[in-house]
Order: structure tokens, then sequence, then C-alpha cells
């Protein structure tokens, strides 16, 4: 195993692909994709496997797939076989010190981060807390120490540390500093989770009224927060204010969770009456096809298909309906439905995987346009006969093609037919993947060694 290619695969998501290794799972081969990660290094059959494994209790097998990449050095499997041996019962003093970081003061707040989650899983949260500390002012480690401190009985002390740079954000605001920090939300997160929801609901209240807050985030965790807690007349104060684009579907949907579906549409139509935006749209449209009302879901959005953010109407029809093929056609065949000239792709591509679905695979291909110079064309057509169910037609395509895609393709074809080995055996190593990858072209130099390619 080589910690570069691990650490391709991790940032890629290449080798086998978490889809992949999912896929495998679900059709109840773990035995092969523990075997595959150790033979080939494919880190995420690795995970995958750890957590299958230990979910039934073999955390020797779990180790024993994680060993091998522990030994290469990777200090992500390092921390993966902590968690085996916290997980099987094993000594916390044990677990801890095979990933304590030294004592020399260069531990990086990642470093410090990483074994903080350690010790939090170990029980050892006051020792979580206190490693992070000195790290909080870097701001992204505020939501790790809210994280590992979820239901271990320190909220107190963890509202202590976040008050003072909720309190710096809100003074940042005040004095016109662009200074973001999640402490704010944070702090109403903590203090809902104390018990103290009321105080939350004051506290990040007055600061949304005093406009002391930067990013759309901190309002939005306002809103939320009255939803959760029924609040619906102060949530419906806020929404109909000048944040109702950030906040009025929260409004909607907390009508729509307290089982007044219909106040939820005649909120949004309202909205939309009074000002035409492409976000009502989209809630309600969705909420209408949610309660199973296709063509009135399609009637409110199909207005706002001549605007140039068309997609965001159509995309979350399309999308539930994927697995729905008769529906799907409807939608994107219904004469309303005419998108912007800069999406007509969309739904050429919507209506292939609809045809497909449907076993009209002829017409599919079609439709989908393979001559475009953007898609491949067996590769289009592989995907269609798959979605129609002809796997050995996609198969024999996907094969006759052989690239480093048609390979990865051809996996998943395979492991629907249950020929998982041959659907490993096929698939690309992560050295063939590597080696296919696009070459940056090299840039010009002059003589005296400096790019001539312009800086912009």
């Amino acid at each position: 195993m080589d910690i570069d290619d691990l650490a391709w695969q991790a940032s890629n998501y290449r080798g086998l692909s978490p889809k992949r290794v999912r896929l495998l799972l679900e059709h109840g081969h773990l035995s092969l994709v523990a075997q595959v990660a150790v033979d080939r290094g494919e880190w995420f059959c690795a995970e995958g496997a750890v957590e299958e494994l230990c979910q039934a209790g073999d955390f020797g097998r779990a180790l024993s797939v994680m060993e091998p990449f522990v030994d290469a050095g990777w200090r992500a499997a390092l921390y993966a076989k902590a968690e085996i041996l916290l997980r099987a019962g094993r000594r916390t003093e044990e677990v801890l010190d095979l990933v304590r970081p030294d004592d020399s003061g260069r531990t990086s707040a990642a470093e410090c981060r990483d074994f903080a989650e350690v010790l939090g899983k170990a029980g050892r949260v006051d020792e979580a807390v206190e490693l992070l500390v000195p790290h909080l002012d870097e701001s992204w480690l505020l939501s790790v120490l809210v994280d590992i401190t979820h239901g271990q009985g320190c909220d107190e002390r963890v509202l202590e540390l976040i008050a003072p740079r909720a309190d710096h954000a809100r003074q940042a605001r005040g004095e016109g500093r662009w200074d973001y920090s999640s402490a704010q939300e944070l702090q109403a997160r903590v203090l809902e989770r104390a018990g103290r929801a009321d105080e939350a609901i004051r506290i990040l209240g007055q600061d949304i009224a005093e406009r002391r807050f930067l990013a759309q985030n901190t309002l939005i965790a306002y809103a939320e927060l009255l939803g959760r807690h029924g609040r619906l007349d102060e949530l419906r104060e806020l929404s109909g204010g000048q944040d109702a684009h950030e906040v009025l579907d929260i409004y909607a949907g907390a009508l729509r969770s307290d089982g007044r579906v219909e106040e939820a549409e005649a909120v949004m139509r309202d909205a939309i009456a009074a000002d035409d935006w492409v976000g009502y749209r989209a809630w309600l449209s969705s909420m209408l096809l949610a309660e199973g009302r296709l063509d009135d879901a399609i009637a409110v959005a199909e207005p706002g298909f001549g605007w140039s953010d068309c997609s965001n109407l159509l995309a979350p029809l399309v999308y539930p309906l994927l697995d729905r093929p008769e529906e799907l056609l409807y939608l994107v065949e219904h004469p309303r439905v005419v998108p912007h000239h800069g999406h007509e792709e969309f739904q050429h591509w919507w209506r292939a995987w609809a045809l497909a679905g449907l076993g009209r695979v002829d017409e599919a291909i079609t439709v989908a346009g393979l001559d475009r110079p953007w898609t491949d064309p067996r590769i289009v057509k592989a995907d269609l006969l798959r979605r129609a169910g002809r796997l050995d037609a996609a198969a024999d395509e996907l094969r006759a093609l052989g690239t480093i895609k048609a390979r990865e393709e051809l996996c998943e074809v395979l492991v629907l037919q249950g020929r998982v080995d041959e659907a490993i055996a096929v698939h690309p190593t992560v050295a063939e993947q590597r080696a296919a990858e696009p070459k940056p072209e090299p840039v010009p130099l002059g003589k005296n060694g400096y790019s001539l390619e312009p800086p912009f």
C-alpha cells in the first residue's frame, strides 16, 4: 500500500468508490469487500467492510481488515483502528495511546480535533474539551466542541467557552466588521439541548431584531428554533419582514408539520401573488408533489420555466420521480413544461431516463442525443439499457468500449447480474485510474524561468 495512493483515493473518491462499495454490501458481498480492501489497498472497501463488521460484532475481523492500512502509515486508518478497539470494549488508555499527539507543542488544530473526537467516544469528554480550548479561536472547531459534548452532561462548561465568542461575533457585526463565526447559533443550540430553549430564543431573537449577525445561517437557525418549539406566531412575524426569502419556507414547513397543510399552501400562494420569487414556487411545487398532487405542482412551477434559473423549479420535481418513470415522463412531456433555452438538455436527459425506465430504449437513445460532444455515446447508451433492465446489452456496450470509465460502469452492471468476481476483476486498479487522469499542460517558461502565461 502506498500513502500517496490512499490520499488520492480519499480526496478524489476513486478506487472502488463509496457508491460501488455500498452496492456490493447491499448485495451481501461483505467478505469480498473485506478481501478486496486488503488485496488491492482499496480504502473505501476497508471503511465499508469495517463498519459492517463492527455492526455485526466481529471486531477481530474488522481489525484484520484495517491493520494493513495502519502498517502503511495511513493516519486515518490509525483512528479507525482506535474506534474499532473502543467499540470492542478494549481498555481506554491502550486505545488512546495509539493516537495521542506528542507533547512537543507542535500539534496542529486538526490533530487536536481528531484526538478530541476519540476522547469523546472513549467517554473522556472533559479531557476532550480541555484539549480543544487553546484552539477555539479557530471558529470551525466550535462545532466540533458542540458535537462531541452532546449528551455528555457538560453543557454549562461548553456555554462558558462559547459565550465570549458569541459576544465577539455580535460586536463585530455592530462595528460593521466581517468576522464570521458560527458562535451565535451554536450558543443557541447548546442552550436548547440543555433545556433552556426559551433563553436560546430570547438571546438569538434579540440578535436578529438588532441585526447583529452576519450569515443567513444564524437567521435560519433562529427560524428553525422557533418552529421546533411551536412559536409559530413569532415565526410568522419573522417571515413577514425583510427576511421572507430566507425563512418563509420554514414557517410554511412548520405549519405543514403541524398538520396545517392548507394553511401552508395558502401562505406560499399569497407570497407568490405578492412577490413572484422562484424560491416560493420551488417550495410550494415540491410540497404539492409530496402530497401526491403532480398536476398542481406543475401548474405552480410552470410560470417560472422561462426564467434563467428555471432548473431550480424543474429539478425538485424531477428527482423524486426518477424511480417513477411513468410520472416522470408525464412531467417532462407536459405541454406546460418548456424549459428556458439554456436548459433544454436537462429535459432531453430526463425524458430519456423516463423512456428507458418504461422499457422504451430505442426512443430513449434517440432522445438522449448521443451526438453531443460532451457525452460518450456508448456509456450513455449502456446507462439507458441498464435503466431498462437490459443488463446483458448494457454489459456488451461497456465491454466493447473498454475505457477506464466504461470498466467502472461495467463493474456495477456485473454486480447487478450477480457476477461479483468478474466485477472486481474488471474494475480498474487505483494505478490504472491515476495513469488515465489527464495531465496538466506544462506552463511555458521564459529565459529567466518565469511563466510566460498571464497571471489572470
